[in-house]
C-alpha cells in the first residue's frame, strides 16, 4: 500500500490491517506506550478547504508517532498562483516523507500520487473521505465487536460520505442500505460498484433503508462549497431525510448513530437523538487520531 486515495483503491485486506493497527496505536495510546515510529520524519498538510478535526488529528497524530506536521495553506502555496500540481508533487518530495491533501478535486489528489515521490494521504475530496470513514468502521467494530453481517444505513446527500461509507461497508462484510432524493444519490462510480453486492440496497425512503439496521450515518444536507445551495437543499431534504425517533424506531434495537460532524441539529438529525448518541459520535470523533496514525505508519513508516 503506498497512498490512501480512496477506498475504491484499498483491498479488503488492506482495510482491516489499517483497522487492526488502529485498535493497537489506540490502546499504547490509552496505555502511555510511546510508540514514535515516524521519529524524525515530516508530513505536509495541504489545505485547500479548512477543517477543525482534520488539522488538529494529524498534527497531534504526527507528534504522538515522533514526527512534525507542516501546515500549508492555498495561500502559502503557488498552487494557489498557479503553479502545476505536478510540480508541487515533485518538490515537496524533495523535502518532506508524506502529504496529507483535502481539497475539492480528487484529480489533485491523483495527480500528487502521480507525480510526486512520497506518500499521499486523502484528507477530503468531494468524491471521497477515506480517512473518516476509517474511524467509522474503527468505531462500530469496537461497539458491535464485529463489522461482518451488520446492516449499515446512510440517510441524506449522497456525497463524499455516502460514497466512501458505501465502499468500506461493503469491502468489510457489511450490508449498506442508502436514502437519498432523486437527484443527490451517490456517484455513479460507486454505484457502478456498489451494484455488484448482494447486500446493497438504493431507496429514496429513509424508513425503508433504516429497517432492520445496526448503524444509521447522517451527515449535512450541504456540504462546504455548496453553501448557496443551502436553502434549496432544505426544501428538499427537510422533514424527511433526518435521524429521529421515528426513524430509529424501525432500526434494530441498540441501533448506533453516527455523524462525521459538524452537526446541524434540527436539521439531518434531531438535538435528542444526537445527545442520546453522544458517547457514539465523540468515540467516532477521536478514532479520526487513531486511525490516520495507522494510515501514516503503515504508508511512511522505514
Amino acid at each position: 500500500m503506498k497512498h490512501l486515495l480512496s477506498l475504491l483503491s484499498t483491498t479488503p485486506g488492506e482495510i482491516s490491517d489499517l483497522l487492526n493497527l488502529a485498535d493497537q496505536l489506540k490502546y499504547e495510546n490509552k496505555h502511555g506506550i510511546a510508540h514514535q515510529r515516524l521519529k524524525g520524519q515530516s508530513l505536509g498538510m495541504i489545505f485547500q478547504k479548512s477543517s477543525t478535526r482534520t488539522r488538529v488529528s494529524f498534527e497531534t497524530g504526527m507528534y504522538q508517532l515522533g514526527g512534525q506536521a507542516l501546515f500549508l495553506s492555498n495561500r502559502d502555496l503557488q498552487i494557489g498562483r498557479g503553479e502545476p500540481i505536478q510540480d508541487t508533487a515533485r518538490v515537496l518530495s524533495r523535502y518532506i516523507d508524506g502529504i496529507m491533501i483535502r481539497t475539492f478535486e480528487q484529480s489533485e489528489v491523483e495527480a500528487l500520487a502521480k507525480y510526486g515521490s512520497i506518500p499521499i494521504i486523502n484528507g477530503l475530496t468531494d468524491f471521497c473521505h477515506p480517512c473518516q470513514v476509517l474511524a467509522d468502521l474503527m468505531t462500530v467494530r469496537e461497539h458491535k465487536g464485529h463489522l461482518d453481517g451488520l446492516k449499515m444505513c446512510y440517510i441524506g446527500d449522497g456525497n463524499n460520505m455516502a460514497n466512501s461509507l458505501i465502499v468500506g461497508g461493503l469491502k468489510t462484510g457489511m450490508q449498506v442500505s442508502v436514502a437519498c432524493p432523486e437527484g443527490y444519490r451517490p456517484d455513479s462510480r460507486v454505484l457502478d460498484f456498489a451494484n455488484n453486492y448482494a447486500g446493497f440496497s438504493m431507496f429514496t425512503e429513509p424508513m425503508e433503508a433504516a429497517s432492520g439496521a445496526d448503524v444509521i450515518f447522517t451527515d449535512v444536507w450541504a456540504s462546504m462549497g455548496q453553501e448557496g445551495e443551502a436553502e434549496e437543499r432544505k426544501k428538499i431534504f427537510g422533514g424527511k431525510y433526518q435521524v429521529n425517533k421515528e426513524l430509529l424506531a424501525v432500526a434494530n434495537s441498540g441501533c448506533m448513530v453516527q455523524h462525521c460532524l459538524p452537526a446541524h441539529r434540527g436539521e439531518e438529525i434531531t438535538a435528542d437523538v444526537f445527545e442520546s448518541h453522544a458517547d457514539e459520535i465523540f468515540d467516532e470523533a477521536e478514532n479520526r487520531l487513531h486511525a490516520q496514525k495507522a494510515v501514516m505508519v503503515t504508508l511512511m513508516e522505514k
